[in-house]
C-alpha cells in the first residue's frame, strides 16, 4: 500500500556526537545552516534512531500490555507504560527536582546578599562578596539552562516514544478486532486515537513530575520565606496553598471536558469520514446542506466542552498572573501591620522565592495535574479500544488436504440475523456456487469461512490457505500492479497469467501507465467493472487452498462475465477449493454444486440437476438456462498480454500526488484571518485594551513596591541621621490603600482579560471550521479523487485539534510575556536609562537568532503534517479493506508499512524538538551572559544606587532572562502551530464547483417530459487527462426507457456523471430544450434520480438515508419500502439504526433502499447504475416491475450488465472507448449482424440469446435494418 519511493536518509548526526556536543546541541548547527540557505524539504531528514523505531517499541509495549493486562485489567496500559518507560521517566524527574530546589534556594540567598551590601553602613556584605553573589547568580543560571534543556530533550524524545509504541500497538489491535467489536467502533474513533488522543503523550507527561515535585518545593520554599520574615510568611504560603484545591478541582474537571471533548470529536470526525466516502453521492443527491447540518452539529456540541474547557483555563491564566502578586500583598501587609520595617533585601528575596513558588505550584502544577487528567483519558480511551474482543482465527492454513467443514452452525452478527442451523461439507477441489435472495446470508457464510462472523454453537473446520474477492471491490492508493501483488513476491509468468484471466488487458492499453497506472484511494479513477475484476485478480493471483468469491461475476458485463467464469474461475482455479456466490445463474449447470440459501439457512443443496427436480422457487429460471450453449468465446480475449502493458520498474511511472508543502514565512494576513475569525477589529481593540491596562497596572504593582521600600529606607536615614521632628513617624497607610488597589485591579483586570480572550478564540474555531469544511462539501470532484482521506481528515482532526485547544494558549503566553517582558525593560530603564543599549543590542542578536531558528522550525513543521497525514490514511484505508487483509494474512506486510509511516514522521518531529530545544538552550546563555555583564556594569559604574532599584533590576532582568527564551521559542511555536490554520484555510480556497445564476426562468416543476438531449459533450476526470467521454451526441425523447450496455470502462457511467455535471464537461445537455449547463447545479441535481453503482447508507436513522430533508409523510416511506419488498426486514421501523457504512445491512439490502430514495423522490428523470447488479434475477424481476409500474411516466436510463435487465428498453445506448458506438431499439442492434450488441447477445449462449430476442421483441416501435 506505500506507494512512495523510498529514499536512502543520512544517518541522524546525534548517533556521532560526543557529551558536550549533545549537552549544548553542536550536532544540529550544520541543519541550520542548510536551512538558512533554502529550504529544507523530506529527503533532507534523518534516519529515525533505532531507539525509536516503530516496530521495535510496539512490540515492547504489546508485550508488556499483554502481561499487564491479565493481572490490572482497569490500569493494565498504565501500568505497562511505566514498565517500558518508567525507569528513564523517573530520572528526568530526579534531575528536574534537583534544578528546581537549586533555583529556589540559591538565587534568592545570594540576591537578599547582594541587596545587603546596597543597605549602607549597616550592611555586613563586602564589595568583593556582592560581586561574587552576582557570578553566583549567574553560574546558577547557566547550572539551570543545561539542567533543563538537554534533559527536557530526553523528556520529549521519551514521550514521543510513548506516543509512538501507543500508535503501533492501536494499529495492531485494529487488525485484530471481531467485526463485532469493529460494528461497535467507528472509523472517526480510530482516527481520533491516532491523531488528538495520543498526541496528549507528547504534552501530558512533560511537567508530569511536578505533582510530587510541587509539594517538596512548597515546603522547601515555606522554610526559607520564614527565615526571612518569620510568620508573616504562612500569609503568602496560605493563598498558594489554598488555591491547591481550586486546581485539583478544575483538573477533575478538565478531566471530565476532556473525555466529553473526545467523544464528539470522534463523532465528528467519523461524519466527516463518511461524508468523504460517500461525497459524490451526496452531490447526486444534492445533500450538501443536510450533511453539513449534521456535522455543524457535532461540531457545536464539541465546541460546548472545549468552550467550558479553555473557559477554564483563562481562569487559570488570571490566577497564574495574580496569585504571585497577591501572596507577596499579603506577606509584605502581615509583615508590616506586625510592627516590622521592610527592607529591599527581604522584599526582593521573598520577591524571588515567590516567584519561583508561582512558577512551580501554580503554572506548573496546574499544568501537570490538568495535563496527567487529560493523558489518562487519552490512555483510558486506547485501554478500552485495545481491550476490545478480538477475531478468533480457527483455520488450519499449512495442510496438504484443504477442506470445509460446518456442522449445525449457528452464528450471528450481533442482533442482527446470521446463520441458522448450517451444515455444508466440501473436502475435494470443487467448484460449489452459493445462490439465494438479498438478505439471504450468502456473504456471512463467506464471513463465517473467513472467521469474521461470531459462532454461536456448531462445530467450524477451515483447512487451507484461504484468499477472499470480496463483494465491494477493496482497493488502495498505489498502482494497479501494487493492488494486485498486495503481499505477496512478484511472479511474472503467474501474474501475466492472472491479468490474462480476469480481462484486464485492454484496460491495461487504456491506461496511461498500463499497469503502473496509479488508482487513487477506493479505485476513485476506476469503473465499477475495473474495481471488481483487479479486486478479484489479488484473490486469484494469491496462492491459496480455497477462494472465497463474493459475487465478482455482477459487475462486469456478459462478455467479460463468460470470459471471468469460464478462464478464471474454471480453468485457472481448477484443482482449488472455490466457492463462489453469485447471482449469475447462467453459469449454474456448470458447477459442481450448488448451495440454495434463504433467511440465513441452506434451504437446498446439490447439482444443477438434482436442484431442478427438487422444483425450488429457482426452477424456472434455472431452467432459462439448462441447455444453453456458452457459444463462441470472443477472440479478444484470447490474445496474450504485450509487454507495453505491463510497465517495467524501471520505465515510465506515474508521479504520485504528493502533499503539497507550502514555502516561506507565515504570513501577517494569516494571523489577521484568525483573529477576524474570532470577532474582527472590535474584538481586537477590546483585547489590547485589556491586555495593557492589566500588564500596566500589574508593573505598577512592582514600581509602587520599590518606591515603598526606598521610602522606608529613606526615612530610617532621617531617623538615623536625627533629621525627623519628634515624634514623626512614617504613614504606611496611603502606600497599603494604593499597593492593595494595584493588586485587586490587577486580579480584575487580568480575569477578565483572561475569559474574553479565550472566549472569542473559541469563536474563532468554530468559524475556521465552518469556513473551511463548507468549502470542502462544495469542492469540485477531482479534489476528492486526488487526496486521500487521510489527508483531508488529518485536517479536520490533528490540525483541528491544534487550532481547538494548542494555539489558543500559545498566543496568550506570546502576549502576557511579551507584555511582561516590556513591563520589566521599561522598569529597568526608570531605574538606569544606560540600560537601554544593551537592550536593544541583545533584542537584535535574537532577532537574527530567531529568523535563524524559524526557517528551520516552520519548515520542518510542515514537513512533520505532511508526514503525518499518511499514518491516518493508511489506517483508514486498512479497516475498509479488514476481511481481505485478514483472509490474505498480510497484516505483517501492513503494520510493517504503518511502521515505516511513523518512522518518517519521527524523523521530522525529533528534529522539531531537537531545534526548539537548541534555540531555547543557546537563548538562555546568551542571555545570562547579558544578565551577568548587565549587573556588573550596573555595580561598578553605579555605587550610589539604592538597595529598591538594585533589586528591582536584578529581579526584572531575572524575570526576563527566564522568560525571554520562552518569548521566542513560543513565537516560534505560534508561527509553527500556525500552521495548522494555515493547512485547514488551504481548503477554504479549494476550486469549487460551479456557482451558477439562472440564466433563464425555468418553473418549479421542470422538467415536466423528461426530455434529455447530448450536444456533442466531452468531458475528462483531470485537466491533463483524456477525455473519457468523447463528442456524444443523442436524443431521449421524454418516458423513454433507455439501456446503457458496454464493455467494462467504456463509458456507461460516465454519462451519467456528465448528466449530473460531477466534472467541467464540454459542449450542451438539454433537458426539456433548457441548457443544465447554465443552470445552478442544485437544480439540475435535484431533479434527477439515481441509484447508483456503489450504494451508499451513512449512519442514522432509515428514516434520514430516505429523507434528510424531512419533505415526505412516513407513509410515502413506507410505500416506499413496500416497494423494494424491504417493509418486513426493517424490525425497528423508520428509526431503524444504519451502522456506518450502512454495514448492518447486505449490499443488495443498500441497493433496495437506494431504489427506496429514488422512488418516495418521484423526479421525471430516473437513473440506474447497475442498480440491480448484486440482487437476485428474481428480486430484479419485482426491481425492473416496480420501476415500469412507478416510473412510466419517466425518463429511465439504465446502465446493467445483465442484458436481460434492459432488453425490454425502447432503445439501448452501446458504448465503446467513451464513444457513441450504437443507439437502436433493442431488436434491431440484435438483427445487426456483426454490431456490439449482437455479439454480446450470441456469446450468452443460444438459449439465453433466444429469450433476450423475445423479450426485445415484444417491445414495440420495432423497425428492422
Amino acid at each position: 500500500m506505500d506507494t512512495k519511493e523510498k529514499i536512502e536518509k543520512k544517518p541522524n548526526p546525534v548517533e556521532k556526537a560526543n557529551v558536550f556536543s549533545s549537552l549544548i546541541f553542536l550536532y544540529l548547527f550544520p541543519i541550520f545552516k542548510k536551512s538558512f540557505k533554502r529550504e529544507l524539504n523530506e529527503d533532507d531528514l534523518f534516519e529515525p534512531l533505532d531507539e525509536h523505531k516503530a516496530s521495535l517499541l510496539g512490540t515492547k509495549l504489546e508485550q508488556a500490555w499483554k502481561e499487564e493486562n491479565v493481572k490490572h485489567k482497569q490500569y493494565g496500559l498504565h501500568i505497562a507504560l511505566l514498565k517500558v518507560f518508567g525507569r528513564r521517566f523517573m530520572l528526568f524527574g530526579f534531575l528536574r527536582l534537583f534544578d528546581e530546589v537549586m533555583m529556589e534556594i540559591v538565587p534568592p540567598f545570594c540576591i537578599g546578599r547582594l541587596l545587603s551590601y546596597y543597605e549602607g553602613a549597616n550592611s555586613d556584605v563586602s564589595e568583593t562578596e556582592a560581586y561574587l553573589q552576582a557570578l553566583a547568580i549567574a553560574l546558577c543560571l547557566i547550572l539551570n539552562a543545561l539542567l533543563t534543556h538537554p534533559p527536557y530533550m530526553g523528556l520529549m524524545h521519551l514521550t514521543m516514544k510513548m506516543r509512538i509504541a501507543c500508535s503501533s500497538v492501536i494499529y495492531r489491535k485494529m487488525l485484530k478486532l471481531s467485526k463485532t467489536a469493529l460494528a461497535e467502533t467507528t472509523t472517526g474513533q480510530i482516527i481520533n486515537l491516532l491523531s488528538n488522543d495520543v498526541s496528549k503523550f507528547d504534552q501530558g507527561f512533560m511537567l508530569a513530575h511536578y505533582v510530587w515535585i510541587a509539594p517538596i518545593h512548597g515546603v522547601i520554599g515555606t522554610y526559607f520565606l520564614y527565615r526571612q520574615i518569620g510568620v508573616s510568611a504562612f500569609f503568602g504560603v496560605a493563598l498558594l496553598v489554598a488555591f491547591i484545591p481550586v486546581q485539583i478541582m478544575l483538573s477533575k474537571r478538565t478531566s471530565v471536558l476532556r473525555l466529553r471533548t473526545a467523544l464528539r470529536t470522534d463523532e465528528r470526525v467519523r461524519l466527516i469520514n463518511e461524508i468523504i466516502s460517500g461525497i459524490q453521492v451526496i452531490k447526486m443527491y444534492c445533500w450538501e446542506k443536510p450533511f453539513g447540518k449534521l456535522v455543524s452539529m457535532a461540531r457545536r456540541k464539541e465546541m460546548s466542552a472545549i468552550r467550558d474547557r479553555a473557559l477554564i483555563q483563562g481562569m487559570f491564566y488570571s490566577f497564574e498572573t495574580t496569585i504571585a502578586r497577591t501572596s507577596v500583598f499579603l506577606s509584605i501587609l502581615g509583615y508590616v501591620l506586625m510592627g516590622s520595617r521592610i527592607t529591599a533585601e527581604k522584599v526582593f528575596t521573598i520577591k524571588a522565592i515567590y516567584d519561583v513558588l508561582r512558577s512551580v505550584l501554580i503554572l506548573h502544577f496546574w499544568i501537570s495535574a490538568s495535563s496527567i487528567a487529560e493523558t489518562n483519558v487519552s490512555v483510558s480511551r486506547i485501554q478500552k479500544f485495545l481491550s476490545s474482543p478480538d477475531r478468533v482465527d480457527t483455520t488450519t492454513r499449512a495442510t496438504s488436504s484443504p477442506r470445509i467443514l460446518l456442522e449445525n452452525v449457528t452464528a450471528k452478527w450481533q442482533e442482527n440475523p446470521g446463520l441458522e442451523r448450517v451444515s455444508f461439507n466440501v473436502t475435494s477441489s470443487q467448484t460449489v456456487a452459493v445462490i439465494g435472495p438479498v438478505g439471504s446470508g450468502k456473504s456471512s457464510l463467506l464471513n463465517l469461512l473467513l472467521n469474521e462472523l461470531p459462532v454461536e454453537s456448531g462445530r467450524i473446520d477451515v483447512q487451507g490457505n484461504l484468499s477472499y474477492s470480496s463483494q465491494e471491490p477493496w482497493l488502495f492508493s498505489g498502482s494497479v500492479r501494487q493492488n494486485i501483488i498486495f503481499n505477496n513476491e512478484y511472479d511474472e509468468e503467474r501474474y501475466r497469467r492472472v491479468v490474462e484471466v480476469c480481462a484486464l488487458k485492454s484496460d491495461f492499453q487504456l491506461f496511461p501507465f498500463g499497469d503502473q497506472t496509479l488508482v487513487g484511494e477506493k479505485g476513485r479513477a476506476l469503473s465499477g467493472g475495473q474495481k471488481a475484476r483487479i479486486n478479484l485478480a489479488r484473490c486469484v493471483y494469491n496462492e491459496a487452498n480455497i477462494y472465497l468469491l463474493d459475487d465478482p461475476l455482477s459487475a462486469v458485463d456478459a462478455n467479460v462475465g463468460k470470459h471471468l467464469y469460464e478462464k478464471c474461475i474454471r480453468e485457472f482455479l481448477k484443482g482449488k477449493i472455490c466457492v463462489l456466490v453469485t447471482h449469475q445463474l447462467q453459469y449454474l449447470s456448470d458447477v459442481d454444486r450448488i448451495v440454495v440459501m434463504k433467511n440465513g439457512e441452506i434451504e437446498s443443496e446439490g447439482t444443477f440437476n438434482e436442484l431442478q427436480t427438487k422444483g425450488l422457487d429457482f426452477g424456472k429460471l434455472l431452467e432459462q438456462f439448462k441447455n444453453e450453449d456458452q457459444g463462441e468465446e470472443s477472440k479478444k480475449w484470447e490474445e496474450g498480454v504485450d509487454d507495453e502493458e505491463l510497465k517495467d520498474d524501471d520505465n515510465e511511472k506515474p508521479l504520485v500526488e504528493t502533499e503539497k508543502v507550502k514555502r516561506g514565512s507565515i504570513k501577517w494576513s494569516l494571523y489577521s484571518k484568525y483573529l477576524k475569525a474570532g470577532g474582527g477589529t472590535t474584538m481586537v481593540l477590546v483585547m489590547s485594551t485589556l491586555f495593557l491596562s492589566a500588564h500596566s497596572v500589574a508593573n505598577a504593582g512592582d514600581y509602587y513596591i520599590s518606591y515603598w521600600v526606598n521610602s522606608e529606607r529613606c526615612f530610617n536615614e532621617k531617623v538615623l541621621n536625627n533629621m525627623t521632628a519628634p515624634n514623626e513617624t512614617l504613614d504606611r497607610n496611603p502606600m497599603i490603600y494604593t499597593y492593595s488597589g494595584l493588586i485587586l485591579g490587577t486580579i480584575v483586570l487580568s480575569f477578565t482579560e483572561s475569559l474574553y480572550f479565550m472566549f472569542h478564540l473559541t469563536v474563532a474555531s468554530i468559524n475556521l471550521h465552518e469556513m473551511s469544511f463548507s468549502t470542502l462539501l462544495n469542492a469540485a470532484m477531482r479534489f476528492f479523487n486526488n487526496n486521500p482521506s487521510g489527508r483531508i481528515l488529518n485536517r479536520f482532526s490533528k490540525d483541528m485539534g491544534y487550532i481547538d485547544e494548542y494555539i489558543p494558549s500559545v498566543l496568550f503566553d506570546v502576549i502576557q510575556v511579551a507584555l511582561m517582558l516590556f513591563g520589566s525593560l521599561i522598569l529597568s530603564f526608570i531605574v538606569d536609562v544606560w540600560l537601554l543599549i544593551p537592550s536593544a543590542f541583545l533584542i537584535s542578536v535574537f532577532f537574527v537568532l530567531r529568523i535563524i531558528y524559524i526557517r528551520t522550525s516552520r519548515r520542518v513543521k510542515r514537513i512533520e503534517g505532511v508526514t503525518r497525514s499518511p499514518i491516518l490514511g493508511h489506517a483508514a484505508t486498512s479497516i475498509q479493506g479488514l476481511s481481505t487483509i485478514r483472509s490474505f494474512s498480510a497484516q505483517e506486510v501492513l503494520i510493517r508499512e504503518f511502521d515505516d509511516y511513523q518512522d518518517r514522521h519521527s524523523s521530522a518531529w525529533y528534529l522539531f524538538i531537537a531545534a526548539n530545544r537548541c534555540f531555547g538552550f543557546w537563548v538562555d546563555f546568551i542571555c545570562i551572559t547579558f544578565f551577568a555583564v548587565g549587573v556588573f556594569v550596573l555595580m561598578y559604574f553605579n555605587k550610589n544606587i539604592s538597595g529598591g532599584d538594585i533589586g528591582l533590576v536584578i529581579t526584572q532582568y531575572t524575570t526576563f532572562i527566564s522568560s525571554l527564551q520562552w518569548e521566542l521559542r513560543q513565537l516560534s511555536e505560534l508561527e509553527n502551530t500556525m500552521v495548522s490554520v494555515e493547512r485547514l484555510l488551504e481548503y477554504k480556497n479549494l476550486e469549487s464547483e460551479p456557482v451558477r445564476k439562472k440564466t433563464e426562468t425555468v418553473s418549479e416543476t421542470w422538467p415536466k417530459q423528461g426530455k434529455i438531449e447530448f450536444r456533442h459533450v466531452s468531458m475528462k476526470y483531470n485537466p491533463s487527462d483524456s477525455h473519457i467521454l468523447k463528442n456524444l451526441s443523442f436524443t431521449i425523447h421524454p418516458q423513454e426507457k433507455i439501456g446503457i450496455v458496454g464493455r467494462t470502462g467504456a463509458g456507461k457511467s460516465s454519462i451519467i456523471t456528465a448528466l449530473f455535471q460531477l466534472y467541467p464537461i464540454e459542449g450542451t445537455i438539454l433537458m426539456d430544450e433548457v441548457d443544465s449547463t447554465g443552470l445552478p447545479l442544485e437544480d439540475v441535481r435535484s431533479k434527477i434520480s439515481i441509484i447508483p453503482q456503489e450504494p451508499v447508507l451513512f449512519s442514522g436513522s432509515l428514516r434520514k438515508n430516505l429523507d434528510p430533508f424531512d419533505e415526505y409523510s412516513d407513509e410515502a416511506i413506507w410505500d416506499a419500502l413496500k416497494q423494494v419488498e424491504l417493509k418486513d426486514i426493517v424490525s425497528g421501523g423508520l428509526d431503524t439504526n444504519v451502522a456506518e457504512g450502512g454495514g448492518n445491512f447486505s449490499v443488495g439490502q443498500r441497493q433496495l433502499v437506494c431504489l427506496a430514495r429514488a422512488l418516495v423522490r418521484r423526479n421525471k428523470i430516473l437513473v440506474m447504475d447497475e442498480a440491480t447488479a448484486n440482487v437476485d434475477p428474481q428480486t430484479d424481476a419485482v426491481i425492473q416491475n416496480t420501476i415500469r409500474e412507478k416510473f412510466a411516466e419517466c425518463t429511465v436510463l439504465t446502465i446493467a450488465h445483465r442484458l436481460q435487465t434492459v432488453m425490454d428498453s425502447d432503445r439501448i445506448i452501446v458504448m465503446s472507448a467513451g464513444s457513441l458506438e450504437e443507439f437502436d431499439h433493442p431488436y434491431n442492434l440484435i438483427k445487426k449482424e456483426g454490431g456490439v450488441l449482437h455479439n454480446l447477445v450470441q456469446n450468452m449462449g443460444k438459449a439465453a440469446a433466444a429469450t433476450l430476442e423475445s423479450i426485445a421483441k415484444k417491445v414495440g416501435h420495432v423497425v428492422l435494418l
